[in-house]
């Protein structure tokens, strides 16, 4: 993608191209996880009591994953990579970790590694909230929703881990 000077806004055409990137991105590491789904092993788990129903998953996280990448998008025209290089650089961190996540549960069946994982990715995503936040307050409370879910993830993780 293209760079621009800190106080230089992209063209249009630019901004939307970007926002293109972005959102491929996002639903790039969507489709990597959705290559694990969870199989029978998944369905004879003892599960958390609050567990959603199978379908709630993919809403959700068809949510997250386009306001995801449009707070990456927000932060990215502000300068572009070189001016944000930490914030964008940690985003993309943390998107490995939620990548790997569905390889180490599903396709793995590894909730141990699964849980680490997504300690993991807190981690990350706890760095780049603040981040996002200093460039865009917006892309900041963008990435809000997504730090709950991945808490509400990490309780469910750990439900399996220990009663499995």
């Amino acid at each position: 993608m293209q760079q621009f000077p800190r106080d230089v806004t992209p063209s249009v055409p630019a901004q939307g191209a970007g926002l293109l990137a972005w959102l491929l991105l996002s639903y790039a590491v969507a489709w990597f996880g959705s290559q694990f789904e969870p199989g029978e092993w998944y369905r004879e788990l003892d599960q958390a009591p609050w567990t959603p129903p199978g379908w709630a998953f993919g809403v959700a996280w068809s949510i997250l994953y386009t306001m995801m990448a449009t707070a990456a998008w927000m932060v990215w025209r502000r300068g572009g990579f070189r001016a944000n290089l930490p914030a964008l650089g940690v985003y993309g961190l943390q998107m490995v970790f939620n990548g790997l996540w569905s390889w180490l549960f599903f396709g793995l069946h590894q909730p141990g590694w699964a849980l680490a994982d997504l300690v993991l990715l807190l981690l990350a995503l706890s760095a780049t909230v603040p981040l996002f936040w200093r460039r865009s307050r917006l892309a900041g409370w963008l990435l809000i929703p997504y730090y709950l879910w991945i808490l509400y993830a990490l309780s469910l993780n750990g439900w399996i881990w220990a009663y499995n």
